[in-house]
């Protein structure tokens, strides 16, 4: 029998932080700074300490930083970066604007990020970095990708876009690799009213590189000392984190919590649950794993649960990444067919995860 209610995916009208959002707009409005201000400079101080990086620096979206961040490092035409299949395209796309050729590495079946026996396996004579990407949340094998990048002397830029303020073995995400990239588009943990980015380093002379980089190549106005974008985070984009940034704590502790109860309730169910492998999980997303996935999505839809599938197609199967001719990852061709997220953000109804637990139950009795 279908709900009397929705159970929506996301919801991205702000609540509880609505009267912050609109009070950071109405700042900058009668401010009248809209790029480049202080409300940049503060978001960046800001994020910084609750990141525990030294540096920050914002730009236009998570693909920039990325590819802003490999360009910084010396990454470019001829260069390699091994990369996870599984993720949003613009992950290795991102390695194209660099000029660099995107390698993928398969992932670990359960945790579902860079295998690290896959990674070694990938390096060759031309790999210039990794790039492991934090997924869903879910931090990388850090310590081990870490013990290869420095057996084999490769630059390290971890893509934090899904993973907020997460942790690896006690360790902030972002603090392992030479630089980190963070997205602020509307469905993230820590999510704009539009597009945002942020790059994170401890490598102060980097940090200028990057600044330099996002403007335009400017050392100083109308002087380009190289070949720059123009990708800055914008003082609109920038007050809105900063009045989000604080309810980021809690919001990360309530999609735990809502994690655990569908690890609680999901017990026995028909489908396979990714295991938490770090207590530092944010819970950007939470998948399952269903080998009659088409089936069961349309089940739960009809119980009134909205679900989306992240992602149904591995990087190595999209057609803007042929050129680069990826080898097939076997584990990822299989996630891709069977992934599906679940509903889970801060403010789901009260009894809405044992809802979504008791519909996926009477599938597998159905």
């Amino acid at each position: 029998m279908p709900t009397d209610h929705a159970i929506t995916f996301l919801n991205l009208v702000p609540g509880p932080d609505a009267a912050d959002v609109r009070a950071a707009i109405d700042r900058v409005v009668t401010r009248g700074w809209f790029v480049l201000g202080p409300e940049l400079e503060a978001f960046e101080t800001e994020f910084g300490a609750a990141a525990q990086a030294p540096h920050v620096v914002g730009v236009g979206t998570g693909t920039d930083a990325l590819a802003l961040a490999l360009r910084a490092l010396g990454v470019g035409p001829g260069d390699e970066v091994i990369t996870s299949p599984l993720s949003a395209a613009f992950s290795a796309l991102a390695i194209l604007m660099a000029g660099a050729r995107p390698v993928f590495a398969d992932i670990d079946p359960d945790r579902l990020t860079m295998d690290p026996r896959a990674t070694e396996a990938a390096i060759t004579p031309r790999t210039k970095a990794l790039m492991p990407v934090h997924l869903y949340g879910q931090p990388a094998d850090m310590t081990a990708l870490m013990r290869i990048a420095s057996k084999h002397s490769l630059a390290v830029v971890e893509d934090c876009c899904q993973a907020h303020l997460a942790t690896c073995a006690g360790r902030p995400v972002g603090s392992f690799g030479h630089a980190a990239a963070y997205s602020f588009y509307p469905t993230k943990n820590l999510g704009a009213l539009g597009d945002g980015g942020a790059i994170t380093t401890a490598d102060a002379a980097l940090a200028g590189r990057l600044r330099r980089l996002r403007n335009g190549g400017q050392t100083t106005r109308y002087q380009h000392a190289e070949f720059g974008v123009n990708s800055r985070l914008d003082e609109m984009q920038a007050a809105i984190l900063r009045a989000r940034l604080t309810w980021l704590p809690s919001w990360t502790a309530e999609r735990r919590g809502l994690a655990a109860e569908y690890r609680r309730h999901l017990r026995g169910a028909a489908v396979t649950v990714p295991g938490e492998h770090d207590p530092g999980h944010v819970y950007h997303l939470f998948p399952i794993l269903s080998g009659d996935r088409t089936a069961l999505q349309a089940h739960l839809k009809g119980r009134g649960v909205e679900t989306l599938i992240h992602y149904p197609i591995p990087i190595t199967r999209q057609p803007a990444l042929a050129d680069a001719r990826p080898d097939p990852c076997p584990v990822a061709d299989r996630v891709c067919d069977q992934v599906l997220s679940l509903p889970l953000h801060p403010g789901m109804p009260a009894g809405a995860v044992e809802e979504v637990a008791a519909a996926l139950h009477a599938h597998a009795t159905a």
